[in-house]
C-alpha cells in the first residue's frame, strides 16, 4: 500500500469512511479467499463473492462476532459508531436494520485496516469466512 506523509486518524474518521474503506478492503480479501479456492469463472466468482459481501451476510457475521463476545471494548464502539450512521440510503434488497450493521462491520474492517492491525483484521475476516461458509455448508479453507 502507497505511504502517505499524513497518517489518518481512523479513532477521528467518519463511520461512513471507514465502512466505505472497509467496504473495498474486504472485497479484496473475498477475491483473493474465491480465486485461491478454485473459483475462477467470471460470473462465477461474482456469485459467491456476493454470499460473503452482501448486507446480510456481513450483518450475520458481525451479529454472530457480537455475541460471542469477540470484540474488543474498542472494536465495539467502532461497530456501535458504524451502526448508528446515518447514510442517507438504503439498498432496495434489504431492510434498515440489516444494512446498517452491514455498514457496522464494514465499519470495523475499515478501522483495523486504517489502524495498520492486520493480524486482528485478518483475524476477524477468518472469522467472517468461517461463519458465511458454515452457513452454506461450505468446506473453503
Amino acid at each position: 500500500m502507497l505511504q502517505y506523509e499524513n497518517k489518518i486518524d481512523e479513532k477521528q474518521l467518519n463511520s461512513l469512511a471507514l465502512a466505505y474503506m472497509g467496504d473495498a478492503v474486504f472485497e479484496v480479501y473475498v477475491r483473493r479467499h474465491l480465486i485461491q479456492h478454485g473459483k475462477v469463472r467470471p460470473n462465477h466468482l461474482h456469485r459467491e463473492a456476493t454470499s460473503y459481501v452482501s448486507a446480510k451476510a456481513q450483518s450475520a457475521v458481525i451479529h454472530q462476532l457480537l455475541d460471542s463476545d469477540t470484540l474488543s471494548v474498542e472494536e465495539v464502539a467502532v461497530v456501535k459508531r458504524g451502526r448508528n450512521a446515518k447514510s442517507g440510503s438504503i439498498p432496495k434488497n434489504t431492510d434498515v436494520q440489516t444494512y446498517r450493521y452491514s455498514t457496522a462491520f464494514e465499519a470495523l474492517i475499515g478501522y483495523l485496516h486504517l489502524s495498520g492491525n492486520e493480524e486482528r483484521l485478518e483475524e476477524i475476516i477468518r472469522a467472517a469466512f468461517q461463519l458465511v461458509e458454515e452457513k452454506k455448508g461450505g468446506h473453503s479453507k
